[in-house]
Formats: C-alpha cells, sequence, structure tokens
C-alpha cells in the first residue's frame, strides 16, 4: 500500500480512499440528504488520508467515522481513478475491500441514509464506481 501513496505524492495528487464491504450480496452504500444533480447520491464510505496516516489506517477510519462498523481485514486492492475536486484540484481516489466485524447497526455522522444495495442488477452509481464495483466481483 505504501507503493500507492507513493506514486500519489509523485503524481502530485491528494489522495482519498473508498472502501466496499459487502453483506448478503449487498455493498453498503451510503447517501446524501443533498445531492448534485447528474451524480448519484450514492457513496462508498471513504477519506482523505491525511498526512502521515497509511492507507490501512485512513480505510479503517473512514468506515468507522462514517458508519460506526469495524473494519476487521483489508482483503484487497480494487483499483483508483483520478478526478478533480471542487475546488479544482486533482485527486486519486483507492478504493479497498473490507471485512467487518458486523454489519451493524450503522451509525451515520455525515449521510442521511444508507443502503446495502445487492450487487446483481444496475448499481445505482457512478461509471468509476461501477467500474470499482466490477473489479470487486472478479
Amino acid at each position: 500500500m505504501e507503493e500507492l501513496r507513493e506514486r500519489a505524492a509523485a503524481d502530485g495528487v491528494a489522495l482519498r480512499v473508498g472502501v466496499v464491504v459487502e453483506h448478503n450480496d449487498a455493498v453498503l452504500m451510503l447517501e446524501h440528504e443533498e445531492h448534485v444533480e447528474g451524480r448519484s447520491p450514492l457513496h462508498l464510505p471513504g477519506t482523505v488520508v491525511r498526512p502521515g496516516e497509511s492507507l490501512a489506517n485512513a480505510v479503517v477510519r473512514a468506515v468507522r467515522e462514517e458508519t460506526g462498523l469495524t473494519v476487521v481485514d483489508i482483503v484487497r486492492h480494487l483499483g483508483s481513478f483520478d478526478y478533480l475536486s471542487s475546488a479544482g484540484k486533482p485527486v486519486r481516489r483507492e478504493h479497498f475491500a473490507a471485512e467487518l466485524a458486523a454489519s451493524g447497526p450503522v451509525r451515520l455522522t455525515n449521510y442521511a441514509n444508507y443502503r446495502w444495495v445487492p450487487l446483481a442488477g444496475e448499481l445505482p452509481v457512478t461509471k468509476s464506481i461501477r467500474r470499482i464495483l466490477m473489479a470487486y466481483q472478479e
């Protein structure tokens, strides 16, 4: 994982993590009360990687802070995508599959709602997140 951090630094992009957690063939998706037109209202748990923080610690923190759930294992890296933040800064979001100690209760902090979205069928997410979820299913 340190290689991913070093590559982001060399490329001059801010680093974020996104986390895929599954329960009963569904993934946990978080929903803001208000969302931007043309974008999916559903998001994977995730966060900004703090200076000096490992990606593993950021994954654990993201899930704990946003859902109250506990990550017990980071199973694998799923891929990344780059984008521009709302401030126009380059960002790289690295995604990981993680295993939880338990699937509930979910206690949200920054989101209005959550859903366990079935992996089968059409997922109501952006193309970038759909690609990450397809990699997860492989």
